[in-house]
């Protein structure tokens, strides 16, 4: 029987009966009998309970139930109990609370999905499937700090294929590895197939600054205008229509959220090293309030203009068909749908129409810029927390203290005004009118504070809780290339001991993720540092003309006195 256990990741426990794990951290193990995706054991600290078990691999096997080893993962196919929360999908989260949800998740993955052709107009967002916190689990928000917790990989639905790989170059046993589950592992051991069409590839060029994606030729924009409630089934359903106006077809057509959230699905699934922004929350209540409309089409503008500035995204089949398919023509909608559905170009066949730069890359620098990436985007995600803690909380002190405060200042001055108007002289009267306007600008700017956060902070917030959910996408992507390259480590290691001879292509097939996972990080950052310039731009003009407008109160305040 195994009794040890080595963490992959790091995991967090946050209920009750569960222990936190750290990578690499040695576990020692209660059971081998793999729950719904949970072991039990004990950690380096003595502290005993649950873990999930795809987070972990065995260090110690019975050999001889086990010919080859066996892995929790391995077990879990076997051994399932429906008396345990399901967390059987591996990620490497910014966030924890893996088996949140997950059940409902699947369910919720299965209509979007797989839905049939029937569900055109279905209320997939109208009808109960957001959860009772108001929002789907995979995009429910931390009270803490107001983002998206995420767990990715189960959104990151995988298409690894099980046929055996051929060499020496052995197979993860974890099969709920990011790196299995997204194809990876399947494309790094020559186990992919498929047609590969001309209008399918996809180009990454060498730049000055390394791998970038070959930029759409064709850029286009795409406004959303404000929502309309409609309403079908003689008005027994009701829903929120939003305008889509691509600027490369200029025809609006209209899409709703499910609709949305149909593509987000598609893109996933199609592009494992590609981070799709995560989109707005769902809500159970208050689908029709004003706010949440306006809420829900400022975080739809962000996520389209994110699409359209991608270079693949961009361009792909699913995502035109979403802008271009007419609202009316509901055979082409369901036609384009089916397509997209069953695209064979996902998951390991995806990395086929990837067409890297003639030069390879050296892997041992990839794998130093890739970790540093990583550091960065653990660096980044930290102080978007605490920028955001720090935005909130200048935020509220805005809307109630610093509000407050000033309308006190307000109100003493108009106090002292009405005294001076016991003395009757002729001459006081106009000095009288200068305090109390006096007063009423100082509770005027009272109210200029309160509205601020509006135009300047809440902006920020808004990007940051968008790049939050972007830097939950990237420990998935990373993980998929270091998978790529420990195969090409192993092969590289054969190839040393049968005299310097490679193995089957695998070198060249990790180059090919690393071409992609490097030319995704570019982007991001090229992104991050246009976005990011754009709001503080913006919020620094907004703050100039916040001040000039309290500048111009207090000068026309001024001015009464000079004509006292």
């Amino acid at each position: 029987m195994a009794l040890r256990a080595r963490a992959l990741y790091d995991f967090i426990s946050e209920n009750p009966g569960e222990i936190s794990v750290t990578e690499s951290e040695l576990l020692k193990l209660i059971s081998e009998e793999v729950v719904d995706g949970w072991l039990e054991g004990t950690n380096s600290r003595g502290e005993t309970g649950l873990f999930p078990a795809s987070y972990v691999e065995i260090i110690k096997t019975d050999t001889s139930l086990h010919g080859n080893g066996t892995s929790a993962s391995q077990h879990y196919n076997r051994q399932t109990s429906p008396q345990r929360r399901d967390t059987s999908n591996e990620s490497t989260p910014t966030h924890s609370a893996v088996y949140q949800g997950h059940l409902q998740q699947q369910r919720h993955s299965f209509q979007t999905s797989q839905g049939s052709d029937e569900d055109w107009d279905d209320d997939w967002d109208d009808s109960g499937t957001a959860d009772e916190h108001g929002g789907t689990p995979e995009k429910r928000g931390s009270a803490q700090t107001g983002y998206p917790m995420t767990s990715t990989s189960a959104s990151r639905r995988g298409s690894a294929q099980q046929s055996k790989s051929t060499g020496t170059v052995g197979k993860n046993l974890n099969r709920f590895s990011t790196f299995v589950k997204s194809g990876g592992e399947a494309f790094v051991l020559g186990e992919a197939s498929g047609l590969v069409r001309d209008g399918d590839k996809i180009f990454v060029v060498m730049s000055q600054y390394g791998p970038e994606w070959q930029e759409n030729p064709y850029p286009f924009t795409c406004t959303i205008d404000d929502p309309t409630k409609q309403t079908k089934f003689k008005g027994m359903k009701s829903y929120m229509s939003y305008g889509l106006t691509p600027s490369h077809t200029q025809i609006q057509v209209n899409r709703r959220y499910k609709h949305f959230d149909w593509l987000y699905a598609r893109l996933v699934e199609k592009f494992p090293v590609i981070s799709v922004p995560h989109l707005p929350e769902k809500q159970a209540t208050g689908r029709f309030e004003e706010d949440f409309i306006s809420k829900r089409r400022k975080g739809l503008i962000w996520w389209m203009n994110h699409m359209t500035s991608h270079p693949i995204l961009s361009k792909c089949d699913v995502f035109q068909h979403f802008l271009t398919c007419s609202s009316n023509d509901e055979k082409a909608w369901k036609q384009g749908k089916r397509k997209a559905e069953k695209d064979d170009l996902v998951g390991a066949n995806f990395f086929l129409t990837i067409c890297p730069p003639a030069l390879p890359l050296d892997l041992q620098e990839v794998e130093s810029n890739v970790d540093g990436f990583k550091t960065f985007t653990k660096k980044m995600d930290e102080n978007i927390i605490q920028l955001n803690v720090t935005l909130n909380e200048f935020a509220r002190k805005q809307i109630t203290g610093f509000k407050k405060e000033y309308q006190r200042v307000g109100q003493a001055f108009r106090l002292l005004s009405q005294a001076f108007e016991f003395d009757q002289q002729v001459y006081s009267v106009p000095f009288n009118k200068a305090m109390v306007h006096t007063g009423e600008v100082y509770e005027t700017i009272g109210d200029y504070f309160a509205e601020q956060p509006r135009q300047d902070l809440e902006p920020i917030s808004d990007l940051l809780a968008i790049y939050q959910g972007h830097l939950a996408n990237f420990p998935d992507i990373i993980h998929v290339q270091k998978g790529a390259l420990t195969k090409a480590k192993e092969s590289q290691k054969h190839g040393e001991e049968k005299d310097g001879i490679a193995g089957g292509g695998i070198h060249d097939r990790c180059n090919i993720i690393s071409c992609a996972t490097l030319a995704e990080i570019q982007h991001f950052h090229r992104v991050r540092v246009r976005d990011f310039k754009a709001q503080m731009q913006h919020f620094l003009q907004q703050q100039i003309s916040f001040f000039q407008k309290i500048t111009g109160k207090l000068e026309e305040a001024l001015d009464m006195y000079d004509q006292a």
